[in-house]
């Protein structure tokens, strides 16, 4: 079983990388201890790619991974139906091999034949991709995994687009009410960007019961319940770690990619650290 090299998911930088620039980010997150990063979430223009390739150099980082959306968000952001010569140029400029895609556009996951037809795009994207060597992953939510004729939006997406990988977002997969271990299992030979998150319940404090009685009850179902789950580093949440890493390279997991949507007041930097650390307590300091 081959190791994976640990990764940051820029996104949960993406602060940093507007406050301190793309060099002095990067320089930060080496200090830190991680020399490998998935790009999403940040500048990509000219200028910042230039600062981005000068501390790949300067600090020994990879980048693993670009980020792109079949759709543009802005009027000036390209998307990888029109301006797919735009996500390959960045490849080759920084040296990575892997595009992903973090999330579908809303309107395809209202009915089967708008999913099909996504799915049918995805894979076209994924062939003109081919001949440059660089591979298209799709990135779960939990939306993905609600049913439609019994299956999940997550199966008929990959069963339509046989080319397109699977980068597995565990806590979202645990969040869709999936394992996460029997997810990865079934994306086995298809799953080289794996995303490790962890998946907290928020500590029960007085301020979640108000009022009395059964107001002060029923005020903490509608309140606290829905919305008890949390974003965590690794190791601070319930997810079981060891289990879900070894599952993953197992798979042919090449990066692990740590991510955190919220470090909810605490610095970034900091997080990122705790998760190193857990990591490399329960044995994967080589993967660094």
């Amino acid at each position: 079983m081959g190791r994976a090299k640990i990764a940051v998911q820029a996104s949960t930088i993406k602060n940093k990388f507007k406050e301190l620039g793309p060099y002095e980010t990067l320089k930060k997150m080496a200090e830190v201890g991680y020399h490998c990063i998935e790009l999403s979430q940040v500048d990509m223009s000219p200028a910042s790619i230039e600062e981005i390739k000068r501390a790949q150099k300067d600090f020994d980082i990879e980048v693993c991974s670009i980020s792109g959306g079949t759709a543009s968000r802005g009027p000036n952001e390209p998307n990888l139906v029109d301006n797919l010569d735009v996500f390959i140029d960045q490849c080759n400029q920084l040296g990575c091999k892997y595009i992903r895609i973090g999330m579908m556009p809303f309107t395809e996951f209202a009915t089967m034949e708008k999913l099909k037809a996504y799915a049918a795009l995805c894979e076209d994207i994924c062939l003109k991709l081919a001949p440059h060597g660089i591979k298209l992953y799709y990135h779960n939510h939990h939306a993905e995994y609600q049913k439609k004729d019994g299956k999940t939006v997550f199966e008929i997406v990959s069963e339509n687009a046989p080319h397109l990988g699977n980068e597995i977002d565990v806590h979202w997969v645990q969040r869709g009410g999936c394992d996460p271990i029997d997810i990865i299992n079934k994306c086995k030979g298809n799953l080289d960007l794996l995303h490790l998150k962890d998946y907290r319940i928020k500590e029960i404090t007085p301020e979640a019961f108000q009022g009395e009685g059964m107001e002060a009850m029923m005020g903490f179902f509608k309140d606290y319940f829905p919305n008890c789950v949390q974003f965590a580093e690794i190791g601070e949440g319930n997810l079981n770690w060891p289990a879900i890493i070894e599952a993953g390279l197992a798979a042919g997991s090449k990066y692990l990619i740590v991510e955190q949507d919220d470090t909810y007041g605490r610095d970034e930097f900091e997080s990122l650290r705790i998760s190193a650390e857990y990591l490399k307590k329960i044995g994967y300091a080589d993967c660094f």
